[in-house]
């Protein structure tokens, strides 16, 4: 049968082929699975991100917004850190290290750490899908040129070189090529547009840690938030500039 050209051809041309053809297949079940768990991961990222956002800014005080706890949300891990960083530096730093480090140097440096490491965790997995978009090309190629050379080497000894002879056998030969762009071209789709969703969460995790770092600081936010309440701000700033309270 003609449909199972391909197969019989990959079959025929040795271990090698064969080999190949597993780690294009492989290749594809990991990028796939990758594509579908980062899918999910970003749509959960993003709209967790976003809905606490919004309802830390519509919070009584403080305590209350770190009271609706959301461990599966950045934001509220940033929120979370930010206060008690700033409680960390208030009850144990003494005189000598505050003048070194200040306390808006300390949350600072805090916030930047866990920006880090929820980029780290978002990025995650998107390495292989990188790689597979990048190598999978070369690996269907090589399958190509394999099977090419291992066709005219049988075209070679059966001492027939005519053209319908040596057209069949090469084109079968392309299909390793059309197999690893096949492989490489969702991978590289999907890779991109994973880093533009990451690049979108981490700005709103960024403009929410300035505004954290704000709060933290002065004791008032840069501008009321839209939805929130004045007199919830003023509640949170009475909160914040009380030294010696619980957050």
């Amino acid at each position: 049968m003609e449909s199972m050209n391909g197969l019989a051809f990959i079959s025929q041309g040795g271990a090698v082929s064969i080999i190949v053809a597993l780690i294009l297949a492989t290749m594809s079940v990991s990028s796939w699975y990758f594509i579908v768990v980062k899918t999910w991961q970003a749509f959960k990222h993003r709209s967790a991100v976003s809905g606490y956002i919004r309802q830390f800014w519509q919070k009584s005080t403080l305590q209350e917004a770190l009271q609706d706890v959301q461990l599966h949300s950045p934001a509220f891990r940033l929120a979370l850190t930010a206060t008690e960083s700033a409680q960390h530096h208030q009850q144990y730093a003494s005189q000598s290290l505050a003048a070194v480090c200040s306390q808006d140097e300390f949350i600072v440096r805090q916030l930047r750490r866990t920006l880090s490491q929820e980029q780290a965790t978002m990025e995650s997995g998107l390495s292989v899908l990188a790689s597979v978009g990048s190598v999978a090309p070369f690996v269907g190629l090589f399958g190509t040129v394999w099977g090419i050379y291992h066709a005219l080497t049988a075209i070679g000894q059966s001492g027939v070189a005519t053209i319908d002879k040596v057209a069949g056998p090469v084109g079968e030969a392309l299909i390793m090529t059309a197999i690893g762009l096949a492989v490489a071209i969702p991978a590289v789709l999907a890779y991109n547009a994973f880093i533009k969703a990451n690049r979108g969460v981490m700005a709103e995790l960024e403009g929410f840690a300035q505004d954290l770092h704000t709060l933290l600081t002065t004791g008032a936010p840069l501008m009321i938030k839209p939805g929130s309440k004045p007199a919830n701000v003023t509640a949170i700033h009475t909160k914040v500039a009380n030294k010696g309270g619980n957050v």
